[in-house]
């Protein structure tokens, strides 16, 4: 098969596109032929090797987590899928042509999203509602999202919107995200780069942070006691200084049940997960290299 193969770790350019063994599915497991994947953050700090203490590379070696395709052999105790079944996950080596997926960790894609769509959707539709979900927010009270108009912050204020929440958008008044976050379906927008703004937060009952950084520092000071900050960064620097507020860090696991949820969400129109770039799997390099200088939307890797 054709993938995307790394030889070492360091810049897009060490992403290869060349033949490599096709992966052989075992109990359990499914082979999927890929339609598409998708470029998050995580494929290029890997590939840079700012994972390698908790999420090396073993070279020669394939990259990617997400995966929208159709599942081409599954093998035995597999009972949920069958070969031509639209299919999407989180998993391991999606940069390629062919990929092994636990049957567990597999979903079907909804009647009505399409095929190549749903691979922008597994990594950030998860880890916003798990993120969410980690702020304990309730109906009536009020979340800050910070980095609402990314992918995973989107599908944050859409999960405490079905909450009953109230939902501040932190957007950069630098960058012109003011007019991106009405497509978040927010309550209210602050731009997170203007302190005044920042000064004149209600108080808050809690944040879901998609950026970290400086602006954690301020942030977590605008939280109610018995509030939580839940980020998918770093925890704020001073979290030592509120000993009141509950900092806690949310790192993405697969579940079936809410991926095929906030994909229905997307196929529906209540959920908006901008796509800027369909780009044939061979430019991975170009692909990451426009990620990491910001890209407004998710840019897919076409197989």
């Amino acid at each position: 098969m054709n993938a995307i193969v790394v030889h070492q770790y360091g810049g897009p350019e060490v992403l290869k596109f060349e033949q490599y063994p096709d992966p052989v599915p075992g109990p359990g497991e499914v082979l999927v032929r890929v339609a598409a994947s998708s470029v998050n953050p995580i494929d290029y700090k890997r590939r840079a090797g700012l994972t390698k203490d908790f999420y090396p590379m073993h070279f020669p070696s394939l990259i990617g987590v997400d995966i929208a395709g159709t599942v081409a052999k599954v093998e035995s105790r597999v009972e949920d899928f069958s070969v031509g079944d639209q299919v999407f996950a989180m998993a391991d080596n999606t940069y390629a042509e062919l990929c092994v997926v636990k049957a567990a960790a597999l979903a079907k894609v909804p009647k009505g999203l399409d095929l190549i769509q749903a691979a922008a959707l597994p990594l950030v539709t998860v880890t916003g509602n798990q993120l969410m979900a980690a702020t304990e927010i309730k109906a009536g009270q009020t979340v800050l999202v910070v980095g609402a108009v990314g992918s995973v912050g989107r599908s944050a204020a859409f999960t405490a919107k079905q909450r009953g929440a109230t939902v501040i958008a932190g957007v950069l008044k630098k960058q012109m995200q003011t007019d991106d976050a009405k497509t978040v379906g927010a309550d209210q927008v602050v731009a997170t780069d203007d302190d005044t703004e920042i000064a004149n937060l209600p108080p808050l009952d809690a944040v879901a942070d998609t950026v970290g950084g400086k602006l954690a520092e301020k942030l977590i000071a605008r939280v109610k006691p018995g509030g939580v900050y839940a980020s998918v960064v770093e925890a704020p620097q001073n979290a030592a200084t509120y000993p009141s507020v509950k900092v806690t860090h949310v790192f993405s696991h697969f579940d079936r049940k809410t991926l095929e949820f906030m994909a229905e969400a997307v196929r529906d129109g209540k959920l908006i997960i901008p796509i800027s770039q369909k780009l044939p799997l061979s430019e991975a390099a170009e692909a990451q290299a426009a990620a990491e200088k910001g890209s407004s939307g998710k840019i897919l890797l076409v197989a």
